[in-house]
């Protein structure tokens, strides 16, 4: 493996993308498999938890009337479909995901400030599609002394993956966890892996945090 993007897991954060109740099988919009990925999410934050790990939860939220929604969403949005809204049902991570009694706090995230739900855990709000864009991401990863992303949760062509990119763009060292990402396939994974993304299922992730931690 190549030392410049092995991950590093005594400096990881684990990243969940999008894992929201619109997003699972009896949502608004559902994301085929995302429903099924859910308790891998779920053992892997509990394993950065007990590793005392950072964690970053990132939601969307789509404002009734399109505003600030990206452009392919904007007019569905605008026309009335109703999608992550904030405050609603729908928007709020999957059962399990959260830390136990957190709800979103629509309000705080849409002015762009994290909202912080545990030791070394918040809820982060981005407005397109990469975890980075507009965001304060790098900035907190960069204070909890972070050099890893591991990347989770909803849609692995979309917003995961361009999150991973942005990550290696920035010299974050960076790791899939395959088996709790949804909409996988062999060729996207290689797609990854061809700019160092390095591949894990969420047994090998926590073994990984529990021999650092030892």
């Amino acid at each position: 493996m190549d030392d410049y993007t092995e991950p590093h897991w005594g400096a990881a954060a684990l990243v969940v993308i999008d894992l929201q109740r619109d997003f699972l099988d009896e949502g608004a919009s559902p994301v085929p498999g995302t429903s099924s990925v859910v308790p891998n999410v779920i053992e892997l934050a509990r394993a950065f938890r007990s590793a005392g790990r950072p964690i970053v939860h990132v939601v969307r939220l789509y404002e009734p009337g399109g505003s600030d929604v990206d452009l392919p969403r904007r007019r569905a949005v605008e026309e009335g479909a109703r999608l992550v809204v904030p405050g609603s049902s729908g928007a709020e991570p999957a059962d399990g995901v959260l830390p136990p009694a957190v709800s979103l706090d629509s309000a705080l995230l849409a002015e762009g400030r994290l909202q912080h739900v545990g030791s070394r855990e918040v809820i982060l709000f981005k407005p397109r599609w990469s975890a980075f864009h507009r965001t304060q991401l790098e900035e907190w990863l960069h204070g909890e002394g972070c050099d890893t992303v591991l990347v989770a949760g909803c849609n692995l062509p979309n917003c995961p993956r361009a999150t991973l990119f942005d990550a290696s763009e920035r010299d974050f060292r960076t790791a899939l966890a395959t088996d709790a990402v949804s909409q996988t396939s062999d060729e996207r994974l290689a797609d990854l892996a061809r700019i160092g993304v390095r591949l894990y299922s969420t047994a090998r992730v926590v073994a990984a945090l529990s021999a650092v931690n030892r």
